[in-house]
C-alpha cells in the first residue's frame, strides 16, 4: 500500500503532469474505480456479479469520455506515466482495504506513511528549493492540505469504507470524484457548468447505483 498509494500514485501523477494537462489526466482518473475493482478481485477475493462489470465499464467510459471531450491530446510519455499511476493506485487501494479489515483504517495509513518516510525524506532533501522566498503562501497551504487531508485523514475514512462495503463496490464512488472537483470549481471559481457535465454526472450516478446493487 505504501508503494502504491503513498509513493507511486502521487509521484507518477506529478511526473505525468509535466507532459499532459490536468484536464487530460481526468481521462485516466476515471479508470481508477475499474482498476480498484479488478485488484479487489485479484487481491481481496471479491466476486462481483457480471452486471457489476457492465455498470463499472459504462461509468468509467462516461467519465473518460466527458474528460476527453473537453481536453487536448496528451503525449506518449504522459499517457504511460498515468497508466502506471492508475495501476499502482488500484493495487494500493485493494491492499489497504484488505489490511484495514484486520488492522483498521487509521492504522493502515499511519504505517504506510511511516514506512514511506525514509524514501520520501531523501527525495525531499535531494530536491530542496534553492530559494524559499519564491514560494507563495498558496503553495504552502496546498502542501499542507494534501499532507493532512489527502494523504492522512481522507485515507482513514476511505480504507474503513472499502473494508466495510467491499473494495469493488465502494471503489465505484471514485467515479464521482472528477465531477465533485468540477462542481467546486464552479462554486469557488465561478466557472460555468456545461450541459455535458450534467448529463455525464447523471449517467455516472446511475452506474454507481447499479454497480452497488450488483456488487
Amino acid at each position: 500500500m505504501a508503494v502504491g498509494g503513498v509513493v507511486g500514485f502521487p509521484l507518477l501523477t506529478a511526473l505525468a503532469l509535466q507532459h499532459i494537462t490536468a484536464a487530460y489526466s481526468i481521462v485516466f482518473i476515471g479508470l481508477l474505480p475499474l482498476a480498484t475493482a479488478i485488484f479487489g478481485v485479484l487481491r481481496g477475493g471479491e466476486r462481483p456479479k457480471p452486471a457489476f462489470w457492465l455498470f463499472s465499464i459504462i461509468g468509467a467510459t462516461a467519465v473518460a469520455g466527458f474528460a476527453f471531450y473537453g481536453s487536448q491530446a496528451g503525449n506518449f510519455t504522459g499517457d504511460l506515466l498515468m497508466v502506471a499511476a492508475i495501476l499502482v493506485c488500484g493495487l494500493g487501494y485493494a491492499e489497504g482495504a484488505t489490511l484495514s479489515r484486520r488492522l483498521g483504517g487509521w492504522q493502515v495509513i499511519s504505517w504506510s506513511l511511516l514506512l514511506s518516510l525514509p524514501l520520501m525524506a531523501l527525495i525531499g532533501l535531494a530536491y530542496l528549493p534553492t530559494s524559499w522566498g519564491n514560494i507563495h503562501v498558496s503553495s504552502w497551504i496546498g502542501l499542507g492540505y494534501v499532507s493532512i487531508f489527502s494523504m492522512l485523514i481522507g485515507f482513514i475514512f476511505w480504507y474503513r469504507g472499502l473494508a466495510m462495503g467491499g473494495i469493488a463496490s465502494v471503489g465505484q464512488l471514485q467515479l464521482l470524484q472528477p465531477f465533485f472537483g468540477l462542481l467546486l470549481a464552479a462554486f469557488l471559481l465561478h466557472e460555468p457548468i456545461a450541459w455535458t457535465m450534467l448529463a455525464s454526472t447523471f449517467i455516472v450516478v446511475l452506474c454507481v447505483a447499479g454497480a452497488k446493487h450488483f456488487s
